[in-house]
């Protein structure tokens, strides 16, 4: 990735202005254990949006050339290491790799996809009966929460996904959830 024609046609003194700030931006990062909003930058940092910007553009070119990519989540951005060094990350720290199982994929991916949602819509979209050992998970997690109640009998409370969801699994807004599979096609080949 190159650099802008903007950011190309700023003087020495200001590109190297701004390359300080994206190296601040990169301190931040660093040092925080959670991702770090635009507005928390801008305001510890004591920049505007077309300066915060060019900043954040000058490091993903930096970054560009290491181990590092600067990824922005529904929280915020935070820097990870690229895609291409899971399989030695796992080698290495295999107890880093965390197994979700079946049951809690699939109920977590009800939620997602047909937010809001009671128990008991989950419980006729998988046809089982429901654990409350997975949501217990889900909820420890974060990626889950109650907000509001169905109107309906017994008032079931509506589950929804959290920005820590979103986080988790690298994404800015649930827009970017793969599309559901044609499942009726999907039986056809069977």
């Amino acid at each position: 990735m190159g650099l802008s024609d903007a950011i190309l046609s700023l003087s020495d003194k200001k590109r190297q202005h701004l390359e300080q700030i994206s190296k601040h931006i990169e301190v931040l990062l660093h040092a925080s254990e959670a991702p770090l909003t635009a507005n928390t930058l801008k305001k510890h940092l004591s920049l505007n949006t077309k300066e915060f910007a060019q900043a954040l553009e000058l490091l993903e070119h930096r970054l560009n050339t290491g181990v590092l990519t600067l990824h922005e989540t529904a929280s915020g951005y935070r820097l990870q290491i690229t895609d291409s060094y899971s399989a030695l990350i796992q080698r290495v720290f295999p107890q880093r790799q965390e197994r979700l199982s079946q049951a809690l994929l699939e109920t977590l991916s009800v939620i997602a996809y047909k937010q809001p949602v009671t128990r008991s819509d989950i419980e006729y979209v998988r046809g089982v009966t429901l654990s409350s050992n997975i949501l217990r998970q889900l909820f420890d997690k974060g990626w889950i929460k109650e907000d509001g109640y169905k109107e309906t009998l017994g008032r079931p409370a509506l589950l929804h996904t959290t920005p820590q969801f979103l986080d988790a699994f690298g994404l800015t807004h649930l827009d970017e959830l793969p599309p559901m599979p044609d499942m009726d096609a999907i039986k056809a080949m069977s």
